[in-house]
């Protein structure tokens, strides 16, 4: 039998009849009660994850900018202390290792965070690549916990749990920016980040303090409509936000370059690992994209369906399901460039033996109102 890892806030999810679900070496909340509901709560109020099972690798040191610069497709040099960057972490081959999000605290230190399945990944291939830097890595994926609060109540939900002298601040905060202070009196790292298209803010903590601020947090929101969340409202929730999953849009088979993230080092001087190559891909152009499909009909595509234009293949869906918000299904799909497909072009694809057709679509599927 399977040994999982448990957040700190397992027995928190017990006691709201989470159904659970194996994530990497986790098992995380799957649902609550409806999944849907979460979804919509995410949509039109606000919703609560527990983002624990995601890793948080601290670098310190003179050289912490230059050797995450090396390490990752982006240039960390230039990021202003108090904020945040979105960027991937390669094998020499240009394949994606994973997509993460560094923060940087001070001049010399960097908060990175991994996704679950690929923390210990990351954090190998990080020592691997210190080799000739002046950094010190320090691993406390299995010591804090992420916490997110989501969707346009987001705000008013977390600034009066704010002690008094950081509320402004926090009120402030643009997104992809973070800082420290207090939230129901549990020291913790906000960020003003997310997965869901929605406005919202992922809080780090310790362990110890996260069962009493989860509690807080649902306590704070009731008001406004919070429901707790778990990962088949999130998976949906960032599906109608294009936003990659590790896994599914993002592998070690594909480059940041099928990805649209070679812009993240078009311009970067420094050698990192991969670069050759994906300069290289980048030049050639990609020769698949990941691309948006829409649909009117009832039936959702699912990962691994074949996407058809006449009777040549043209591409695979990576994720597909129907979106609560829109009302029909969507999909990210790998798709050909040589089909030159744009948005609004027609397409096929193959769900259990049946053709049902969909529609070439931009992204994001959905987009919040500012």
């Amino acid at each position: 039998m399977t040994e999982y890892l448990h957040s700190p806030l397992h027995a928190e999810h017990e006691k709201l009849g989470a159904t659970f679900t194996p994530f990497g070496p986790w098992e995380m909340p799957l649902k609550y009660a409806n999944e849907l509901e979460e979804h919509r709560a995410v949509r039109n109020a606000a919703g609560l994850f527990d983002l624990s099972h995601m890793g948080e690798i601290w670098v310190n040191g003179p050289d912490a900018a230059e050797f995450l610069s090396y390490c990752f497709i982006s240039n960390l040099v230039p990021l202003k202390e108090g904020k945040a960057k979105y960027s991937m972490i390669c094998a020499e081959d240009g394949g994606i290792m994973d997509d993460l999000i560094t923060y940087r605290l001070e001049e010399t230190k960097f908060l990175v965070v991994p996704n679950a399945g690929n923390a210990d990944t990351v954090w190998e291939a990080l020592n691997e690549r210190a080799e000739g830097f002046d950094v010190d890595l320090k691993n406390e994926s299995r010591d804090v916990a992420m916490i997110a609060v989501q969707g346009p109540k987001a705000l008013e939900i977390l600034v009066p749990l704010v002690e008094d002298t950081k509320q402004q601040a926090v009120m402030d905060l643009p997104y992809y920016a973070a800082m420290t202070g207090k939230v129901a009196r549990k020291y913790a790292f906000i960020c003003r980040t997310g997965y869901t298209g929605e406005d919202g803010f992922e809080l780090i903590v310790y362990n110890s303090d996260a069962p009493e601020l989860w509690e807080e947090l649902l306590k704070a929101g009731e008001e406004y409509g919070i429901k707790p969340c778990g990962l088949a409202a999130r998976d949906s929730l960032r599906l109608e936000a294009g936003m990659p999953l590790y896994g599914n849009e993002l592998t070690r088979d594909i480059t940041p370059v099928e990805a649209g993230m070679a812009r993240a080092f078009a311009k970067k001087e420094q050698d990192f690992v991969g670069a050759e190559v994906l300069r290289q891909r980048a030049e050639e152009g990609p020769k698949a994209v990941v691309t948006g499909l829409v649909s009117s009909q009832r039936r959702a595509a699912r990962a691994g369906s074949e996407v058809y234009v006449g009777e040549q293949k043209v591409g695979t869906v990576t994720s597909g399901q129907p979106s609560p918000t829109l009302g029909h299904p969507v999909a990210l799909a790998l798709i050909d460039t040589a089909a030159g497909l744009e948005p609004g072009a027609d397409v096929e694809v193959d769900i259990r033996g049946k053709r049902y057709p969909f529609e070439v679509s931009a992204l994001p599927f959905y987009k919040r109102e500012k």
